[in-house]
């Protein structure tokens, strides 16, 4: 049976029909939101000590958890998202096109879920005005947080001007053909566009791309935040020259599993299979492949390196790790991930958008588990530790289990928001070359 040919209207479905799925997940969305703001409530009005976050002492405990674990892993789903979108217009990558733009969004909605946790995890949101803001000029060369939020909003301006540039070509296209009441948006979107920009945005957003694969590795997720960790004298658990290439394994990882789900949806909803083809699912699952190999690989250095002829601090935080059910039930999902994907790539009849689907999900929940456990079980085995003979395990509380629910609601209402306002899909993705001649007619025109 012949495949149909996708065309420019297809991509704007979204905005004109609104079906009952659209409603049911915007509804669900607002529901756990509220949930979740209702114990962040409770926890503004009571202070941290609501949480499973304790205090370095003789109460035990430790002071960073969940929120600081949901962070790390929030910004390795944004940065991971920037480098696909920004290989696949680097290196040309034409069959990825229609899902450059879904990783351009995943970026901007993860890093504002990012900067949120920090937010939270201050306890007071105002400390981020008076102890942040107002001191950034002398805090910014010492203070990890504002280290941070400094490449935090580095990359959010970065993506957000890059999606802008690929945007006015759209817009400028499409705006005769989306409602009424959408006309002063894309207005402001195309403010003073001429159709001899168009080569000049090309050329501008192909040095985005090579900035954004450059500055990625080496600032951010491959960077600046594992040094905080990694240059830690007293936590075993944290040091090492692997953790940058771990940390940006795991973002990758994370970022193609979050676009394979996002396209998934997109697909079933909107019935894009000539837009979103199984060849686009069958190249993403690979990647995710790729990189949850890697994932793995630098795992077992870290595994070996802390339990064969290791120091005593470190072999009992590597000890620890791997008796830990939340570190075992991570292996056991990434070995699933690893062998579906090697099986579905020696036979087709192996894959499926669906199996790759729940694939996705696992190296997700894997990859935020590793996360947490590798925050608080780097505070819980210090290599000197004052008060060795108090137990202090931790357990991240409902107030914290209430904030990753409502932080991935939130980011999949940002997203049902968007979805409604411009096309997640390029037209560049779609149109055939007699479209973009007739195109061009109609902007000269």
């Amino acid at each position: 049976m012949a495949t149909k040919e996708p065309e420019p209207d297809d991509i704007i479905q979204p905005i004109l029909n609104t079906s009952k799925w659209w409603y049911a997940a915007f509804g669900t969305a607002i529901g756990v939101i509220l949930l979740w703001l209702t114990a962040w409530g409770w926890q503004l009005q009571n202070g941290l000590i609501v949480t499973g976050l304790g205090d370095w002492g003789s109460g035990g405990g430790v002071t960073w958890g969940l929120y600081i674990g949901a962070f790390i892993w929030w910004v390795g789903v944004a940065h991971g998202g920037i480098i696909l979108s920004a290989a696949v217009r680097l290196f040309g990558m034409k069959k990825y096109q229609p899902v450059a733009r879904v990783a351009e969004l995943l970026t901007l909605t993860a890093l504002s879920m990012a900067g949120l946790y920090i937010v939270m995890h201050t306890g007071r949101p105002d400390r981020m005005v008076v102890s942040v803001i107002q001191a950034y000029p002398w805090t910014v060369t010492s203070s990890p947080l504002v280290w941070d939020l400094t490449v935090i909003t580095l990359y959010f301006v970065l993506t957000a001007t890059y999606i802008t540039l690929t945007l006015r070509y759209d817009a400028v296209r499409l705006r005769h053909k989306v409602p009424d009441y959408l006309g002063p948006v894309y207005s402001a979107v195309t403010f003073g566009y001429t159709k001899k920009e168009d080569e000049i945005i090309e050329r501008m957003v192909w040095w985005l791309a090579l900035g954004i694969i450059i500055l990625a590795p080496l600032l951010l997720h491959g960077g600046v935040i594992p040094w905080l960790f990694a240059l830690l004298p007293s936590m075993p658990k944290w040091q090492g020259a692997v953790q940058g290439p771990q940390f940006l394994s795991i973002a990758l990882t994370s970022a193609i599993g979050g676009v394979i789900i996002i396209s998934y949806g997109l697909r079933w909803a909107y019935d894009w299979d000539h837009i979103l083809t199984d060849e686009v699912f069958k190249g993403l699952t690979k990647w995710l492949g790729l990189f949850s190999l890697l994932y793995i690989w630098l795992q077992l250095q870290q595994l070996i390196n802390g339990l064969y002829a290791a120091p005593l601090d470190l072999r009992e935080v590597t000890w620890a790790t791997v008796t830990n059910p939340i570190y075992v039930d991570m292996a056991i999902l990434m070995t699933i991930v690893l062998g579906y994907i090697f099986a579905s790539s020696l036979s087709d009849k192996v894959f499926s958008k669906r199996r790759s689907l729940i694939i996705s999900f696992m190296a997700l929940y894997a990859t935020l588990s590793e996360k947490i456990l590798f925050v608080f079980e780097g505070l819980e085995y210090p290599t000197f530790s004052l008060y060795h003979a108090v137990p202090g395990h931790y357990t991240p509380s409902i107030v914290e289990l209430a904030s990753l629910g409502g932080t991935i609601s939130l980011c999949t209402l940002l997203f049902l928001v968007i979805l409604k306002l411009f096309p997640v899909v390029e037209l560049h993705a779609v149109e055939s070359h007699d479209d973009h001649d007739e195109h061009d007619e109609e902007v000269s025109a």
